[in-house]
């Protein structure tokens, strides 16, 4: 009888969370994968009690997929966040469990540049308060606080995907682009990298936050910052809500110091469409409140549903983790005809020397091999002839550093 040596794709089991893009579901039904969809978010009991027969993970930004929720997830292979942010889910609790987790950083950039350059021409022209008086029956055709934004200065602090292309789109219309991030990175077009986030907000009319949430983000931008903007400046955030203070930035509207605002994430958002929101900038003049739809377009969720599922399909049949955020990051192509084993372990010294021993006691013929590590754990692949593949795969399953070994076929 033949030895089974790899799961069979009719088996895998994956559960996607949240509305997820039909997309997504093409490309597993293309694998022939069991897909379970839920239209919304789950507690994490009930995540819990779902993942521990689940092999694939698929969720946006509403569910938390904490360590508890990942304690009995024995059979559970990888998470996709179909979005660009991964801070709903316990990165360093999927790694040590061997649980890589990928997301869309490309997928929804256009579609929240373009949301910014809209409130921009918004902002600068009071649309929102014309709109509303005219709404109420009022007519106030006025030119007094209205502007071109041709010749005005933008400054965006975080100059990534998203920060340059809004950069790319904002000098198009004749704007002037200030860029502040805490690496290097590469000018577009004419804008000007800045060495420290004052300069930029000293001399910028328009800023607009394009940030990670981190440590270091988290109230960034408070009542101090907020005073060293131009007075009659504009702030927008697209990026995370726990960056800005929003009663300083209420307080520095009321004051008129700042012309107008938008904002698109807060520190705490409803979890679902029923829910109440409530904020301290509602009511404000010239402030646009929008419910974190920075990347709620057709467009970009269609991509993001290819994005993610093609990542996911990628490790689930090769054992490919570029692009993974918690992960290291292995890229081998498979060798044909050869078995490949896929082992993740705890990250010490000698694991590798303890790998190569079983396959040369077992007299096993390595076609090819990379080992990637981090802090915490090492991800080995290594492509084998297939006659003792399985007996290889086991022992390797038996050291003492194994996390978890799999072997694909």
């Amino acid at each position: 009888m033949k030895t089974r040596t790899s799961f069979p794709k009719q088996d895998i089991k994956v559960l996607l969370l949240e509305n997820i893009h039909a997309t997504a579901l093409e490309v597993f039904h293309e694998e022939g994968f069991q897909i379970e969809v839920v239209k919304g978010a789950l507690s994490e009991a009930e995540l819990a009690k779902r993942l521990r027969d689940v092999h694939v993970l698929g969720i946006r930004s509403k569910t938390r997929v904490t360590a508890a929720a990942l304690a009995d997830a024995r059979r559970l292979l990888t998470i996709g966040a179909f979005c660009i942010g991964t801070n709903q889910i316990e990165l360093d609790a999927a790694n040590v469990r061997g649980i890589p987790v990928f997301n869309a950083p490309f997928s929804n950039t256009r579609s929240v540049a373009e949301l910014i350059i809209g409130e921009i021409i918004t902002l600068s022209r009071r649309l929102f308060d014309r709109s509303r008086e005219a709404h109420e029956g009022k007519w106030r055709k006025l030119a007094d606080g209205s502007f071109e934004v041709r010749g005005k200065t933008l400054g965006i602090i975080g100059y990534g995907h998203i920060g340059s292309q809004v950069g790319v789109l904002a000098e198009s219309m004749g704007m002037r682009v200030l860029t502040c991030d805490i690496k290097s990175t590469m000018a577009i077009g004419n804008s000007q990298s800045l060495a420290t986030m004052e300069e930029l907000l000293e001399a910028s009319d328009f800023v607009t936050l394009h940030v990670p949430e981190t440590p270091r983000t988290a109230g960034m931008i408070g009542a101090a910052e907020l005073a060293r903007m131009k007075p009659g400046a504009y702030l927008l955030n697209a990026s995370r809500g726990t960056v800005v203070d929003l009663d300083a930035l209420a307080d520095a509207l009321r004051r008129n110091h700042l012309a107008g605002a938008a904002v698109d994430v807060y520190p705490k958002e409803p979890e679902t469409n029923s829910d109440d929101f409530v904020s301290p900038l509602q009511g404000l003049p010239n402030v646009i409140l929008t419910p974190h739809l920075g990347g709620s377009t057709v467009e970009a969720q269609a991509a993001i549903g290819k994005e993610v599922s093609v990542a996911l399909t990628k490790f689930v049949n090769a054992g490919i983790t570029t692009g993974a955020v918690n992960f290291p990051q292995v890229e081998l192509s498979p060798t044909p005809g050869a078995h490949r084993i896929l082992n993740v372990h705890r990250n010490v010294p000698g694991v590798l020397r303890d790998v190569n021993r079983i396959v040369s006691d077992l007299g096993a013929n390595v076609r090819a091999q990379t080992l990637a590590t981090d802090a915490s754990i090492g991800y080995l692949v290594t492509d084998l002839d297939q006659d003792v593949s399985a007996e290889v795969a086991r022992a390797i399953a038996g050291l003492e550093t194994n996390i978890r070994t799999r072997i694909l076929y």
